[in-house]
C-alpha cells in the first residue's frame, strides 16, 4: 500500500461538472452574497453573485441549510454555478470612497435576506468550470455596465450594531455575532466586504481568506473557553457527509489537535492516482504561529466544530481528527464541507472507552472495514501521538 505526503495545493482538480445553462445580458436577479476576488491584491475584482431571476435565494449559499436538508452533491453545485458573478474593479483599501458598485456590494454582503438588483454587463456570462478547494463555487463571470437596488436589503439591527460601531475590532465583532447565532458564512460576508473593524482599518477581505479568518478567529475564542473546562474521557465519533468522513477521538488531555486528511485510492478518483495521499497539521497546548500549509482552510473548518463539541460536552481534551475523503466527492464545494461534515459526524453517538488502546483499536478495525486502508500509515506519523508516548505525567515523578 503507498501513501505519500502532499500540501493542500498539490492535490489534482476533480473533474469538471457539466451543466447546459444560458446566460443574459440584461437581468433581474436576487443575490444571496457577494464575492471579493483575491489576483491582483490591493487591486481586486470585486463582485455580486446572482441568479438570473428574483425571488428567495436563500438556498444559494447557506451551508447549514445545505446541511439540515441533507443536499446532494449535484444539487449544490447546480445551485451554486447557475450564479452569476457580476464584477468590477476596487481597491481594498480606499472603501471609504468606493463607487456606487461597491455600496451595492457591501449592501449584499450585510443584508439578511437576497438583495434584488437590476443588471447589464458588458457581455453575455460564459460558463467556464475553475474548481476551487476552499470557496463555494459559482457559475460565469463578466464586467458590470450598471446596477442598481430595486428593492430596500433588510438587514440585521445585530448587525447595524456592530458596523456602526466604527471603535470595535473585527474580531469581538465576529464573535459576538456568533454568539448570537450567526451563521458562519453570513460573517464572513461582512468581513469580506469591509463592514466591520475600527474605522481607519477597514478594507475588502478576499472571499478565500475571510472564511478561514472567520473560522480561526471563533475557533480561538472557543480553545480560550475550553482549557478553563476539566479534562474528558477517551471518546470516538464517526460520520460524515457529501462523501468526507471523519473519525474524531478524543483524548483525555489537555487541549491540543491534529488533522489528517487522507485521498482513498481509487481507479477513477484523479486525487489518488498514485496510491494514497494525504495531508497534516498539528497544535499543541500553546496553538499555532503559521497558518496551516498542508490542509489549509480544512483545518480551521474542522477545529471549530470539534472545539463546539468540547464546549457542549463542558470538557477539554485532545483530538486527532482522521478525515477520508472518498471518490463520493466529485465536485468540490468549498471549506464548508469540513465543517459542517464534522458537525455531522459530532451529532453521532460516541463510543466510549477505558483506555486508548481500546479506543485506537476500535479506530484500527473501524477504518479497515469501512474503506480497506490502514490507519497506522497516518498514525505513525502523527505528532500528537508522539507528545502522548514522550510527554511524562506528574505521577511518573513521584
Amino acid at each position: 500500500m503507498q501513501i505519500r505526503r502532499v500540501k493542500y495545493k498539490d492535490i489534482e482538480e476533480i473533474p469538471q461538472l457539466k451543466i447546459n445553462t444560458s446566460f443574459k445580458t440584461d437581468f433581474q436577479g436576487s443575490a444571496p452574497a457577494p464575492f471579493i476576488g483575491r489576483f491582483g491584491y490591493p487591486h481586486v475584482n470585486i463582485g455580486v453573485l446572482s441568479p438570473q431571476f428574483s425571488g428567495d435565494t436563500s438556498q444559494y449559499d447557506s451551508p447549514r441549510l445545505w446541511s439540515k436538508e441533507n443536499a446532494a452533491i449535484g444539487n449544490i453545485a447546480s445551485l451554486r454555478y447557475s450564479l452569476v458573478n457580476s464584477r468590477s474593479q476596487a481597491n481594498v483599501k480606499e472603501i471609504q470612497k468606493g463607487s456606487r458598485f461597491l455600496n451595492i456590494v457591501q449592501e449584499v454582503g450585510m443584508s439578511k435576506d437576497s438583495v434584488e438588483l437590476e443588471v447589464n454587463l458588458q457581455k453575455t456570462p460564459q460558463l467556464q468550470f475553475r474548481p476551487e478547494k476552499e470557496i463555494i463555487p459559482f457559475g460565469p463571470q463578466a464586467a458590470i455596465r450598471s446596477a442598481r437596488i430595486t428593492a430596500n436589503p433588510t438587514v440585521d439591527s445585530r448587525v447595524e450594531r456592530i458596523v456602526s460601531d466604527t471603535d470595535l475590532k473585527a474580531a469581538p465583532a465576529i464573535i459576538s455575532l456568533y454568539q448570537k447565532g450567526f451563521e458562519e458564512s453570513s460573517l464572513n460576508k461582512i468581513l469580506s466586504v469591509g463592514s466591520v473593524g475600527l474605522k481607519q482599518n477597514r478594507k475588502l477581505v478576499p472571499t478565500r481568506w475571510s472564511i478561514t479568518a472567520v473560522d480561526d478567529t471563533i475557533g480561538k475564542q472557543l480553545i480560550t473557553e475550553i482549557k478553563d473546562l476539566s479534562v474528558g474521557e477517551c471518546h470516538a465519533y464517526f460520520g460524515g457527509g457529501w462523501g468526507n468522513y471523519y473519525l474524531l477521538l478524543f483524548f483525555p488531555e489537555i487541549w491540543s489537535y491534529e488533522l489528517f486528511e487522507t485521498y482513498l485510492a481509487s481507479p477513477v478518483n484523479p486525487w489518488s492516482k498514485n496510491g494514497y495521499m494525504y495531508s497534516t497539521d498539528y497544535e499543541n497546548y500553546e496553538g499555532r504561529k503559521e497558518y496551516a500549509e498542508e490542509t489549509a482552510g480544512g483545518y480551521y473548518a474542522c477545529r471549530i466544530s470539534v472545539l463546539e463539541k468540547m464546549k457542549e460536552l463542558k470538557r477539554q481534551g485532545s483530538c486527532l481528527a482522521l478525515r477520508f475523503i472518498t471518490p463520493e466527492y466529485n465536485i468540490p464545494l468549498g471549506v464548508w464541507v469540513c465543517r459542517e461534515a464534522t458537525r455531522k459526524s459530532l451529532q453521532e453517538k460516541p463510543f466510549a472507552f477505558a483506555d486508548q488502546g481500546l479506543m485506537m483499536k476500535y479506530a484500527e478495525e473501524l477504518i479497515k472495514r469501512k474503506f480497506g486502508f490502514d490507519i497506522n500509515l497516518l498514525l505513525k506519523e502523527s505528532k500528537l501521538l508522539k507528545v502522548k508516548r514522550e510527554q511524562k505525567r506528574l505521577f511518573e515523578f513521584s
